[in-house]
Formats: C-alpha cells, structure tokens, sequence
C-alpha cells in the first residue's frame, strides 16, 4: 500500500481524505459518501494513535450552498457537495465533544477558495459547528503549530517565540469577522503596514453571503 511505501520515506504527515473529491463524482453519492464516519471505532483510534482532524469547510461550502447558476455545479455535484459538507461538521462535532485535537484547513486551489482571505474558514468553523470565538482563533493558530510540530516557534505570543501577528482595529474574539481587515502584518519581527493584495469581487460578492456580511 501507498502508506507502507510512505513509511519507508521516513514522511511526516499523511492525509487521509475519507470522502474523496466531490468533482470526480459520477453518481449521487459517490464519491461524496463519508468512508471514514466518527463511529466509536473511529474516535478510539484517534486517541489511541494521538491523532487530530483537519476540519476544512471552505471547499465544500460552494457546492452544497451556492445557487448552482453561480457554482456551476451539476445536480450530482452540488448533490454530494452538500454530503460532504455536513459529513465535515458532524466530524468536526463528534472529535471535539470527545476531546480530540482539531486543526483549521482551507485547501486553497479549490474553486471558490483564495489565500487572502483564510478568516472566512475560522468564521465557518464557529458558524456550522458551533465553536466560541476563542476556540476558534486557539484552533487556527497555536493549536495548528502545536499538531504541525512547531507549537515552541509560533502560534502564540510568547517570549522566545516567532514575532508572528497581525493587527486588527477591532477585536476577533467579539466577532471573527474583525479578522478581514488587518491593518499590521509582523512576519519573524519584520512590520507590513496596511497590506495590500489582489481580490475577486464576484467571490467576495458570494461568499460574503455565508459569513453574513449581506
């Protein structure tokens, strides 16, 4: 198997993902049926291996919510879109009622999906499944560096740690969505003023539906 060989390499991590990808379906279903469901089996082997679940509910959202004149996704698509978006939060549910680790994702690449805007993934994450603000910020920054092996270099304000931080005007534990204007980036100790980045209106325009923006 795949996972012998990458055992061989000496790999850090494997993924696994238990639904397959909701564009290679065919049929209803398949392959967005969950393979992998948070049964009690499933949950005694994430404590027995020490194992924590990547949630990732961006790229799902778009084909289970969106109109499919704006998606462009088939009825099977947006069909199995909405499988795997709820089978997302109900894992996602299940390992934190049983105290198992959970880290943030947002598989940028996807449609839909860009890298300036990763707030949107922590917004999602307190939306569907029901988190505080607070975990949810614990989870996307010293809880990620800690499962990623770094937790000694960065997530977290610490002394000795990575002068790693962004500066928002208002505060993200009262309302996440503080976090779409940072108005201070430091990288290692290094100061961005006022970043500035490329933006897609029509996926601001559609995705702002979802974090209640419009």
């Amino acid at each position: 198997m795949q996972v012998d060989v990458a055992k061989k390499q000496k790999v850090d991590l494997i993924k696994l993902i238990i639904t397959g990808g909701v564009l290679d379906a065919k049929a209803k279903g398949v392959p967005g049926e969950l393979k992998m469901k948070p049964d009690d089996e499933i949950i005694h082997l994430f404590k027995e291996n020490n194992a924590f679940l990547c949630t990732t509910l961006s790229p799902a959202l778009p084909y289970a919510l969106f109109d499919r004149s704006v998606s462009n996704a088939s009825e099977v698509e947006q069909y199995n879109g909405n499988i795997v978006f709820e089978g997302i939060k109900e894992c996602a549910k299940a390992v934190i009622d049983n105290d198992i680790p959970v880290v943030l994702g947002n598989d940028v690449g996807c449609p839909w999906i860009t890298q300036y805007d990763f707030w949107r993934e922590l917004y999602y994450f307190h939306k569907y499944v029901g988190v505080s603000n607070a975990f949810a910020l614990y989870t996307a920054t010293l809880n990620s560096a800690v499962m990623a092996g770094i937790g000694r270099d960065t997530g977290s304000v610490e002394a000795g740690k990575c002068a790693d931080l962004i500066v928002t005007k208002n505060n993200p534990l009262d309302d996440l969505r503080a976090l779409r204007n940072v108005d201070l980036v430091m990288a290692r100790g290094r100061l961005y003023n006022n970043p500035k980045f490329k933006t897609k209106n029509i996926v601001t325009k559609e995705l702002d539906k979802f974090c209640d923006l419009c």
